[in-house]
């Protein structure tokens, strides 16, 4: 039997700057080609969706308004929970995929944990719950869009509020609110709406989740991770368990399900989909990308990427990734924005990083300043590099 093929950093550099859109000539025509080719968005930052997008798009000029018609218009996107309980934004019809290859489990974890602090708060039952429950997604389905103090004046029991582990260092409050619409959430059952303010506001209102059909949860995980192993591959087992949050044996049993090939690469045993080839080489390219951007996070393993030093500079202590400057498939510095709108940035790892670089970075800067206007944007998860070049 003959050894798998090896992938170098390199060609795993060269995939990564053709199949998520980052060369000048790969760029696409609209926001959901964007979501499309990279599978999920990051949204738990509202202003990570249209930077992320923006920073793809071959005219940039109408990121805003062409993200916020697919997002809020035209339905083609969805602002919802997926994978570890996070916030992503989805292309419309992947929906059902994500609900069931990952939100299932969440969600029966999640409304058990609501249940229990209830009960140990000497709150109301399950079945008052439910109650709450049905007023709430009906008051929703009235308005449309709502939030929840909105939700709360039709439905006052949202209002409701309990002391969650009593005695604890932790101790605190809950309103129902809160906790009833994240369960609802990563139900399936409500999505996220348009923003209180401008594309940068956390203030999201909700909305009732878009109707999808109800899928074999195998069948939906293959169909995840066929998607996004065509996106991201090769990954290793390690790298496909992170982003998914699934089980081992969950991973293995969709690898094989979609009948992917082993490759070794530099870290041990890597996965592609079947036939997927070595891709041409990439041309030259600089990126600016922003915090939790889909492609700094889309592997547990970095190192390919992504200097191990520079990681207390780039990361918050969660592990949030902060805004990056990119050379040729390599992270290479960070930037920010500055009161006045100016775009700084900093290259940390000058390795192959000359005059073309630099300007192609300098350029890359411009780009985004150009479309961002008089937009003020701060990463909602801070990082050391960023807050000293920002000031």
């Amino acid at each position: 039997m003959s050894s798998p093929r090896h992938i170098t950093p390199a060609e795993r550099r060269a995939r990564l700057a053709l199949r998520h859109r980052l060369t000048p000539s790969t760029r696409a025509a609209t926001p959901e080609d964007v979501a499309d080719s990279l599978v999920a968005l990051h949204g738990s930052d509202p202003a990570t969706v249209f930077l992320a997008v923006g920073a793809r798009l071959a005219d940039p000029a109408g990121t805003v308004d062409e993200t916020a018609r697919a997002l809020y218009e035209d339905r083609t996107l969805v602002r919802m929970h997926g994978m570890r309980h996070t916030v992503f934004v989805f292309p419309t019809d992947l929906t059902a995929v994500v609900h069931a290859s990952t939100g299932l489990t969440v969600a029966a974890r999640e409304r058990a944990s609501l249940v229990k602090d209830m009960a140990k708060a000497g709150a109301p039952d399950a079945v008052w719950l439910k109650e709450v429950e049905d007023a709430t997604l009906a008051a929703l389905a009235r308005r449309g869009q709502a939030t929840a103090a909105e939700l709360a004046e039709d439905e006052p029991r949202l209002r409701e509020q309990w002391v969650y582990a009593a005695g604890k260092s932790y101790e605190g409050v809950h309103t129902l609110s809160t906790r009833l619409l994240r369960v609802l959430g990563v139900e399936g059952k409500v999505v996220r709406g348009r923003p209180l303010g401008g594309w940068t506001s956390s203030q999201l209102r909700w909305a009732v989740a878009p109707e999808h059909p109800e899928l074999d949860v195998a069948e939906a995980q293959s169909a995840l991770l066929e998607r996004w192993l065509t996106t991201c591959g090769p990954a290793t087992e390690a790298d496909l368990k992170w982003w998914t949050g699934w089980k081992v044996t969950e991973v293995r049993r969709a690898l094989a399900a979609i009948g992917a090939e082993p490759v070794s690469l530099d870290e041990g045993t890597g996965y592609v989909t079947a036939g997927d080839l070595a891709p041409p080489a990439a041309p030259a390219w600089a990126a600016l990308l922003p915090a939790l951007d889909p492609t700094a996070m889309g592997w547990q393993h970095r190192d390919w990427y992504l200097a191990p030093e520079l990681r207390p500079a780039l990361f918050d202590y969660s592990g949030n990734v902060g805004p990056t400057v990119w050379w040729n498939g390599r992270v290479v510095g960070s930037w920010a924005q500055r009161p006045d709108g100016e775009i700084v940035w900093r290259v940390l790892d000058r390795t192959d990083v000359g005059r073309e670089a630099e300007a192609a970075i300098g350029e890359a800067a411009e780009r985004l300043r150009g479309w961002v206007g008089a937009t003020r944007v701060t990463p909602r998860f801070r990082t050391p590099v960023e807050k000293e070049l920002s000031a």
